[in-house]
C-alpha cells in the first residue's frame, strides 16, 4: 500500500478528496475507493491498495498486444493488474477488471523483479496489459524507469482515458500505445462503457503529436458498433486527426460479462471495415480474433 501524494487534491469544503490518476476525477469520501476500486481514502490520504499486486506475468509476442509496428518479432513481458477505469459491459478480460474478488488472485512482485523477468525471457520491452494501467501510474512508472536503463522499451495497452495529468506523466516513460477506440459514438461511450469519448479522442491527438509509436484498435460488435456510418467515422478520425500511417485493429467481439447474449461479430463486417480503412487510405489494417 503506498500513499499517492501527487495524485489527489484535498476539499476546502468536505472531507472527501480529488484523485487525479485517470479522468473520472473521482471524489472519494473518507474510507471509500474511487471507480476503479484500487484508491482509497483513509484520513483524507489517497492510498494506492494494489500497489506491487498484479494479476498475470507472461512473455508475449509483441503482436499479441497488438502491436504489429513496434519491435515486431520479439517478445515481450506483459503485466496485468486488477480494476479499470471504465466499466465496459462487454469487457472481454472482466475477471481481472470487474469481477476480480470473485475469480482472481493477486500476486506481489517488486519492480526490480518485473525487470529481472523480462530480461531473462530475453524480452526486448515490458507492456502493461490485460487491464487499465493508467489506474496503477505510480507502480508503472518506477517499474518503467528501472526497464528503460537496462534498455527495455515501455508499452501501454489502454483505454486511453488519461487525466491531462497522468498523461503528461505517461508520455515521459512509455514508448510505444495501443489505444483502444471503442467506438465514435459519444452514446456508446457513456451506455456502454461509463465513459467521455472526447477524453480518448484528445489524448489519442496528444499521443500522436508528441511523436510516440501509436496503434488503434477497435472491437467490432454486432448490432452496437458496426455500421458502416461508425467504421467510416472511426477511419476518418485515424486519417485526418492523427495520421494514415499508424495502424488500425480492427478486433472480433465475442459474448462476456454483461454483454453475454450477443454473437461472435460477423466476420463479414470486419472484413468490410478493413476495406473502409483501406479505402480511406489507412496504410496498415490488421483484423484481430479471426
Amino acid at each position: 500500500m503506498l500513499v499517492n501524494s501527487d495524485w489527489y487534491k484535498k476539499s476546502s469544503k468536505t472531507q472527501k478528496i480529488r484523485c487525479e490518476i485517470c479522468a473520472n476525477y473521482c471524489k472519494i469520501a473518507e474510507g471509500n475507493v474511487g471507480i476503479c476500486c484500487q484508491h482509497k481514502n483513509i484520513n483524507g490520504e489517497l492510498f494506492d491498495e494494489s500497489y506491487g499486486i498484479v494479476s498475470s506475468l507472461s512473455p508475449d509476442p509483441v503482436e499479441k498486444k497488438p502491436l504489429n509496428h513496434f519491435l515486431p518479432g520479439t517478445f515481450t513481458y506483459s503485466i496485468g493488474g486488477f480494476g479499470c477505469n471504465m466499466g465496459c459491459l462487454h469487457c472481454q478480460n472482466y475477471m481481472i477488471s470487474q469481477e476480480y474478488y470473485n475469480y482472481s488472485r493477486g500476486i506481489e512482485i517488486t519492480p526490480e523483479a518485473i525487470v529481472e523477468n523480462a530480461l531473462k525471457y530475453d524480452c526486448k520491452s515490458i507492456a502493461w496489459t490485460y487491464n487499465e494501467p493508467t489506474i496503477h501510474l505510480p507502480f508503472n512508472k518506477k517499474t518503467s524507469l528501472l526497464a528503460r536503463q537496462k534498455n527495455l522499451k515501455v508499452i501501454y495497452v489502454t483505454n486511453g482515458y488519461f487525466s491531462d495529468k497522468s498523461l503528461n506523466e505517461v508520455l515521459g516513460f512509455v514508448d510505444a500505445f495501443n489505444v483502444d477506440l471503442k467506438s465514435m459514438s459519444q452514446d456508446f461511450y457513456k451506455k456502454v462503457c461509463r465513459a467521455d469519448l472526447d477524453v480518448v479522442l484528445d489524448n489519442l491527438r496528444r499521443i500522436y503529436m508528441e511523436g510516440k509509436h501509436l496503434e488503434v484498435t477497435n472491437l467490432i460488435i454486432n448490432d452496437y458498433n458496426d455500421s458502416i456510418s461508425q467504421i467510416s467515422a472511426l477511419c476518418d478520425f485515424v486519417v485526418e486527426e492523427l495520421g494514415p500511417e499508424v495502424p488500425l485493429h480492427f478486433s472480433r467481439a465475442f459474448p462476456y460479462y454483461k454483454m453475454d447474449d450477443i454473437e461472435p461479430t460477423r466476420a463479414e463486417i470486419l472484413f468490410k471495415a478493413k476495406e473502409i480503412a483501406k479505402e480511406k487510405g489507412i496504410e496498415n489494417v490488421h483484423l484481430g480474433n479471426i
